[in-house]
């Protein structure tokens, strides 16, 4: 079964990503259409489809595109404060979902999502799916594993550094260079580190609660480029989460220690320890293949849409625990350190 798609959206990811994902499984999907608010953004996709936009004029719009019982499912990739409504409006047009992270912009809103996805509003059995590529991440999937094999969780460190500068591709994006949603790159970027840390802590280690502080390293990047919180968890142990897309450190680092070892993730390699580091019992896993993990998150959406049963991975009320990390972090910095706790993780 093939399921017939339209992509909302033509901005770098899409070309970059969600387009190449789609193509790639044609056994599951057939792209029928593409919208994108010009004519002419909908074109750069350079796709033999049906294009719509705002200005194509009569039939041509997003509304229009939802009424084609042809199309069973859409990919929504749009601007933060932009797509909730764009959500609904598929959701009630009994269109399937993959919309892009974060849920939403904030708490409040994402809750009204989920409230709505909940109703009688939804047709036709709808599902709404989240994207979270890096819960699709062969490494993560793997370093998850090898954690369990290695006894209770002791502690965790995160760091995530890079230098987002003016004129980089993402930067230059409008919605992206003057925000109006909280937390900036902090809330755009941050949120798939936050989903990453709490793919490996697993249940048993889920944060509870969180302390940060934020600060505003580089003008350009309001509101906040930078945060670092201590998590408490659910076990009783605690560990660091570093993130600054405004510093001259690089590169990514998650690290796991367990009662009888330690795993590490850096890029696409993934490091198992056995015992203390010092030791040197260590095996190594590179997974150069994985990509960005949207194709992999892409196939496993077109699978559950066939199989009748939505991902859990993919679930809007995980979503909105990363989402409340993220924000509970920006407002902790806020209030120089205050303690928050966590109810939806």
């Amino acid at each position: 079964m093939s399921v017939g798609v339209a992509i909302i959206g033509s901005g770098i990811f899409v070309r970059e990503e969600h387009l190449p994902a789609v193509l790639a499984v044609k056994e599951h999907l057939t792209l029928k259409a593409v919208y994108s608010r010009s004519l002419k953004s909908a074109q750069s996709l350079e796709q033999n489809v049906d294009l719509y936009s705002d200005d194509s004029g009569s039939g041509k719009t997003y509304h229009d595109l939802l009424l084609r019982e042809d199309i069973q499912a859409v990919i929504l990739a749009l601007p933060i404060l932009s797509q909730p409504e764009y959500i609904e409006a598929a959701l009630a047009a009994g269109k399937h979902v993959l919309a892009e992270k974060p849920i939403a912009k904030d708490i409040a809103r994402a809750e009204k999502l989920i409230e709505y996805y909940k109703s009688d509003k939804v047709k036709g059995g709808a599902t709404w799916a989240v994207a979270e590529n890096f819960r699709f991440l062969d490494s993560f999937l793997y370093a998850r594993q090898e954690i369990e094999k290695l006894g209770r969780i002791t502690g965790f460190r995160v760091k995530s550094f890079g230098n987002v500068k003016k004129g980089g591709k993402y930067f230059e994006t409008a919605w992206r260079k003057k925000p109006e949603y909280q937390g900036g790159f902090v809330l755009d970027g941050g949120v798939h580190f936050v989903a990453g840390t709490r793919l490996l802590l697993g249940e048993e280690a889920k944060p509870v609660g969180l302390a940060a502080y934020s600060t505003l390293l580089q003008e350009h990047l309001l509101p906040v480029d930078t945060v670092n919180s201590i998590w408490k968890c659910k076990s009783g142990i605690s560990g660091t989460f570093m993130n600054s897309f405004g510093t001259t450190f690089s590169g990514s680092e998650y690290s796991v220690a367990c009662e009888k070892g330690s795993v590490t993730i850096e890029r696409s390699k993934v490091t198992v320890r056995q015992g203390e580091e010092n030791e040197g019992n260590i095996k190594a896993e590179e997974f150069k293949d994985e990509g960005s993990g949207v194709k992999q998150e892409v196939k496993a959406w077109a699978e559950s849409i066939v199989a009748g049963k939505p991902n859990p991975r993919q679930s809007p009320e995980l979503a909105l625990g990363d989402l409340e990390v993220l924000e509970k972090m920006l407002r902790s910095g806020e209030a120089d350190g205050e303690k928050q706790s966590l109810k939806y993780v």
